[in-house]
């Protein structure tokens, strides 16, 4: 049996989700695969060709406890608390066609393919549906390791297409029923720094916004405008001015954009407008991009792509870019040229299944 999960494009919400405020993403056709084989031990013998790195997780409860970084005996312990145990030991291949550590959630993807392989395989004491897999592998990836990411990673690619989320505690979610094609990735090659860099901007943009909480306690940035912004910023010292304006602002774009990708029919040039405008608090403001990220993107834009951005937690990774289907090959050529390793076009795709 083998499980499939496929990567993930934050549209709209980069560095939001761990404020538990919404954001919109999309489920793309780059996939990780879970693949198990019976062995006659007592343990999962764990391979992961990609990386030419093979080890060992006996998979007896006692044995289990979250140990951070390490996202597969970790998800064990957490499937464990469901009822969910297993009793006969597996080889396990893990591999797939997402770039690693670029942007594009290849270890989010890789937690959500092995629940539901795990779940699949020896049961639980819920209804497996995909929320609860995104769920399970949240709490996973995130909460047992005490992580500073959110959930849009893990819903996203177990619920697939493109998804509406509001990552507070209630996890309310929705497809948003639209094609959105035209749609490119460019791979830098410079490695993110995902911890570090989201554990620096969520502590920041945390504490801007307990400061104005504490002074104002009926402000809620759930409903903050740019009014709200000009009236609080004052509050705040010049260091976290930022974190404040790039929550607030973002947090507009995203709801304008559920709007603009809800009509009848998309205005793919004011969704375009829409990812610069998000990419330009990103890079400006919140300062997460690199030199090459920035060629690219421009060059992107001069090749006639209707908007783009960088992807991911940042000081790295990857750009998407959206444009005209007679120009994406151009765009596609002019982000290589820019220094990508690597550009190509991708679909929407469904989210975790079994093959």
């Amino acid at each position: 049996m083998t499980s499939k999960a496929p990567g993930r494009i934050c549209l709209f919400g980069d560095h939001q989700d761990y404020l538990e405020l919404p954001i919109i993403a999309c489920a793309i056709n780059r996939y990780i695969t879970v693949q198990g084989i019976p062995n006659d031990t007592d343990s999962f013998k764990i391979h992961l060709p990609d990386l030419g790195e093979s080890s060992s997780i006996r998979f007896r409860e006692s044995d289990l406890s979250p140990i951070k970084g390490a996202h597969l005996p970790t998800t064990l312990y957490v499937v464990a608390q469901y009822g969910c145990h297993p009793n006969k030991g597996y080889d396990i291949t893990i591999q797939g066609d997402i770039p690693i550590n670029a942007g594009l959630s290849s270890s989010s993807a890789m937690v959500v393919a092995w629940v539901q392989w795990l779940l699949s395989t020896f049961g639980c004491n819920q209804e497996t549906t995909p929320e609860f897999i995104g769920r399970l592998a949240y709490e996973a990836e995130v909460v047992a390791q005490n992580s500073p990411g959110g959930k849009m990673d893990q819903y996203t690619s177990a619920i697939g297409d493109i998804i509406y989320l509001e990552t507070d505690e209630r996890s309310y979610h929705k497809k948003i029923e639209t094609t959105l094609e035209g749609l490119i990735i460019g791979a830098s090659g410079v490695s993110k720094n995902t911890i570090g860099v989201l554990g620096d901007l969520k502590g920041q943009a945390l504490e801007a916004l307990a400061i104005i909480r504490k002074e104002v306690p009926t402000f809620s940035v759930h409903t903050a405008t740019v009014s709200d912004y000009n009236l609080y910023k004052t509050l705040l010292p010049a260091h976290l001015d930022p974190f404040f304006y790039a929550t607030i602002h973002n947090h507009m774009i995203t709801q304008e954009a559920l709007f603009a990708l809800s009509e009848k029919e998309i205005d793919y040039k004011n969704i375009g407008r829409l990812l610069n405008a998000h990419h330009t608090i990103l890079k400006d403001t919140l300062q997460i991009t690199v030199p090459r990220i920035d060629a690219m993107i421009d060059a992107a834009l001069q090749a006639g792509a209707y908007g783009a951005k960088i992807v991911g937690s940042g000081g790295g990774g990857c750009i998407c870019a959206l444009a005209p289907l007679e120009k994406q090959q151009a765009v596609i050529q002019a982000i290589q040229q820019a220094g990508a390793v690597d550009a190509y076009a991708v679909q929407l795709s469904k989210g975790v299944h079994i093959l």
